[in-house]
């Protein structure tokens, strides 16, 4: 094992989380301000995968709208489904909505499967040459990825700490209650939230769709990655999601050198599992005092 192998694999490690750091942000901002963890969100990402490979198959156009139209359609799905769904249960227990988003999630992905079947499917792209340093490869695809990726969750976190719809969405996620005592209206706060965390999973999808081969379980397996990475960093803290992410993504990729790829997983969550036993409210998590 040379630090080359190692290099390589924390570089490929970076890009997988930054990319997952997108679902993963609006994992932790729909368990911040609507209190439950919405298991749809990798079928989002898989809805935002195939609405970009038929935007190209269909409609044609750059790379870019295609994205553009996946964003726009998985925000669509996500307001659909609160109005439909997640509203109607606001005053239900977290479990209720907890398996009201397992059903969800399994009607987005029937709806794919019914459309685009079993096949597999991968975005059209042009061949482009690693660059390589020593040994060290850097594909240009992925520096996009990561560009894409920042510039996105640069925008987010602006709107979140210097924006009044930012202040609203961190006053309701301390405490709802005061909040409404205080004339927030939390409606509009939902209406934005649920629009902004399809729209982020509709553009993680897409850029994994960029990297791996599409199926209709592609984000329902990268769920249970994506819910440690959220722990990891801290349930309820946006920084911690993507911190937490890339840090699990790393570790996946770096335990691939030493385990193989079948129990990869395996080490990273026994890594997330060292670290909770040490700081158990995550990296960037507050602790919460219970009497």
């Amino acid at each position: 094992m040379d630090w080359i192998s190692i290099a390589n694999a924390v570089i490929n490690g970076v890009v997988i989380g930054m990319l997952l750091a997108l679902p993963a942000l609006a994992i932790t901002l729909v368990f911040g301000i609507a209190r439950f963890p919405n298991a749809a969100t990798g079928d989002y990402m898989t809805l935002g995968a195939y609405t970009t490979i038929a935007s190209q198959m269909f409609l044609g156009g750059s790379i870019v709208t295609a994205v553009l139209g996946a964003m726009t359609m998985t925000a669509a799905v996500s307001l659909l489904m609160y109005f439909w769904v997640f509203r109607a249960l606001a005053e239900r227990s977290h479990v209720s909505r907890l398996i009201a988003s397992i059903g969800v999630a399994f009607a987005v992905r029937s709806s794919i499967t019914f459309f685009a079947g079993q096949d597999q499917y991968v975005v059209d792209l042009p061949l482009v040459r690693a660059w390589n340093f020593g040994g060290i490869r850097i594909l240009p695809t992925d520096l996009y990825i990561v560009g894409a990726a920042l510039v996105a969750l640069l925008l987010v976190f602006c709107v979140m700490y210097l924006t009044p719809t930012g202040r609203r969405m961190r006053a309701i996620a301390d405490s709802p209650e005061l909040a409404a005592a205080s004339g927030i209206r939390a409606r509009r706060v939902m209406i934005f939230l649920w629009a902004v965390a399809g729209a982020f999973c509709g553009l993680g999808g897409a850029l994994l769709g960029i990297k791996a081969v599409v199926l209709p379980e592609l984000g329902w397996e990268l769920l249970m990655p994506m819910f440690a990475g959220v722990i990891l960093g801290g349930i309820g803290s946006p920084v911690g999601a993507v911190l937490g992410i890339v840090t699990f993504s790393i570790a996946q990729e770096v335990a691939t050198l030493f385990v193989g790829p079948a129990y990869k997983v395996v080490l990273a969550f026994l890594i997330l599992l060292c670290v909770l036993l040490m700081r158990p409210q995550g990296m960037f998590g507050r602790p919460i005092a219970a009497r």
